[in-house]
């Protein structure tokens, strides 16, 4: 049953605003008017249906749930299950729970189709740019199984695990990138605007400027002359580049000479890594069968390079070949997680080793992008520190040598 968003007015002239169910727009009015309240607004969900009923699929350009808001909608959809509400239960109270007008709509448009007879997979399919393949398939292996709400509940860990993850990283890199920023709009400053009006007072007394001042009035005029049209091809080659990366073998290249790049490589091959290890974890704890695990598990890779040799170790599996053996293959996966990986495989407790290795992957990548960030950030400040110098040292020297001619 189609879902509607109202805003309706009661007697006393105070308007609501909710959510109901109903067959078409106007068997809305008509539910509104019985409850006593005057129809202002009926409009269709996420515009799901028309004013006859009919179902439509066209939604709102951009707007989507955020990571935030896909942990915390799956963590209290699993603890509502766990605590035995059905199925349209908890979807009501989620809905009750909902603040942004994007998410109402959507928890109201899973509910009605839901409430339609259709399975929370299949409703969820409806909604790809919310919820990933990977997350379809672990609630329909939980429903397969009969264990949603235990499926939700791990599927809620991995979700706030990777935002940490994320976050850990973002906070790393946000301190050198607000430096990097900062110091070049100084620099751009000082020779545009404040090295010119200094030195060209030198300048006019005819005086024989030094080599350091001449080179730095040079690179001023250059900045102020050219700077707007350096900064557009630059922002012209980064599109170019992005546009280029669209060729498949260019952009295999370039994700192999990431993954071997002097300091970041070893944090593309653990962000993978950690990316690939969780994902396989959660997916063959949940009951999904081993190949659809690594495709899954694939398909959350960034790099294209290790996602060739992940297919090539699916491939490998579906031979009859041992995971961690097919893996092995590979340079790019370290070999703690081979081990892990064959040591689960020789217990029958694979996703157990995976969720460690996972683990020792994540700690990997924290500590390797805080020594990268560690890094950036005094060489960015002695950077900037020898420009000022510089352009400090060319303004002085002329002033210098004026004092020495007067004594």
């Amino acid at each position: 049953m189609p879902a509607f968003r109202y805003e309706a007015a009661d007697a006393l002239g105070h308007t609501k605003k909710g959510v109901l169910n109903a067959d078409s727009a106007r068997a809305a009015r008509s539910d509104l008017r019985g409850q006593g309240l005057l129809p202002i607004v009926v409009e269709a969900i996420a515009s799901q249906v028309d004013e006859s009923g009919k179902t439509t699929r066209r939604r709102s350009f951009g707007d989507k749930l955020s990571t935030v808001e896909l942990a915390l909608f799956t963590r209290q959809l699993a603890s509502l299950l766990e605590a035995s509400l059905p199925l349209e239960q908890a979807f009501s109270a989620l809905l009750e729970q909902a603040e942004r007008t994007y998410v109402r709509d959507l928890i109201a448009s899973i509910r009605s189709e839901v409430m339609a007879g259709s399975s929370l997979s299949d409703a969820l399919s409806h909604h790809p740019r919310d919820f990933t393949d990977i997350y379809r398939a672990l609630v329909a292996s939980g429903e397969q199984i009969g264990q949603l709400a235990r499926v939700l509940s791990r599927l809620a860990d991995y979700i706030e695990r990777r935002n940490a993850l994320v976050q850990k990283v973002r906070l790393a890199f946000m301190y050198p990138a607000i430096v990097t920023c900062v110091a070049f709009a100084i620099v751009i400053f000082l020779l545009a605007y404040v090295v010119p009006q200094i030195v060209t007072v030198f300048a006019n007394t005819k005086q024989k400027l030094p080599f350091l001042t001449v080179v730095m009035l040079a690179v001023s005029d250059f900045v102020r002359n050219y700077g707007l049209i350096v900064g557009g091809i630059v922002v012209a080659a980064l599109f170019a580049w992005r546009a280029a990366l669209r060729n498949p073998d260019l952009k295999y290249r370039w994700h192999s000479w990431l993954l071997t790049a002097p300091m970041y490589g070893k944090f593309e091959r653990a962000l993978n890594t950690s990316r690939f290890a969780s994902t396989l974890a959660i997916t063959t704890g949940s009951g999904v069968p081993i190949l659809r695990a690594l495709q899954t598990s694939r398909d959350t890779l960034s790099n294209v390079a290790m996602r060739d040799q992940v297919e090539e170790a699916t491939t490998r599996v579906r031979e009859g070949v041992g995971l961690a053996r097919a893996l092995s293959a590979h340079k790019h996966f370290p070999p703690m997680l081979v081990h892990m990986i064959r040591a689960g495989e020789a217990t029958g407790e694979l996703p157990a080793m995976l969720e460690r290795a996972s683990s020792a992957q994540e700690q990997d990548l924290e500590r390797r992008a805080l020594t990268i960030a560690g890094l950036l950030e005094p060489v960015l400040i002695l950077v900037m520190g020898v420009v000022v110098l510089l352009i400090v040292l060319a303004v002085l020297m002329p002033i210098i040598e004026i004092n020495q001619l007067v004594r």
